[in-house]
């Protein structure tokens, strides 16, 4: 369930991101080109990874930490964009809610990281033996 949202929440963001080059592309306008590459790269990639991780590791998508970083990174990512594009275009609130996506988005692969490292080798499956050395 988790990897399924990481993964369709990914998917859309790099059809948004993509469509805002477009937009860049034909209105030969690349103001916001950080904004581009920030939902590209949080959205699209690292979204679409932590989907395909928790859809191997099933172990480390249960728990409330996973949660957390789903939670973490959505709202990060929802503040920073349009904080990064209102510093971009010069509106007061940008700085603000630049500076608060960009604390919950760390603090989101801060939680990852924790995450990675509690996870199990992989679950999904059955140990490897070596065969014995007989020389």
């Amino acid at each position: 369930m988790l990897s399924r949202i990481f993964l369709r929440l990914g998917a859309s963001c790099g059809l948004v991101g993509m469509a805002l080059g477009v937009y860049m592309a034909a209105s030969h306008d690349h103001v916001l080109a950080p904004v581009h590459a920030h939902v590209n790269l949080i959205g699209w990639v690292g979204m679409f990874l932590a989907g395909l991780f928790y859809a191997q590791r099933p172990d480390a998508a249960g728990g409330k930490l996973a949660r957390a970083h789903l939670a973490f990174t959505v709202a990060g990512l929802l503040i920073l964009a349009p904080g990064l594009a209102g510093v971009l275009l010069g509106y007061p609130f940008g700085e603000l809610m630049a500076a608060l996506g960009s604390i919950l988005t760390i603090a989101a692969m801060a939680l990852f990281v924790v995450v990675v490292f509690r996870s199990e080798a992989n679950p999904a499956s059955p140990p490897h033996h070596r065969p014995a050395h007989h020389g």
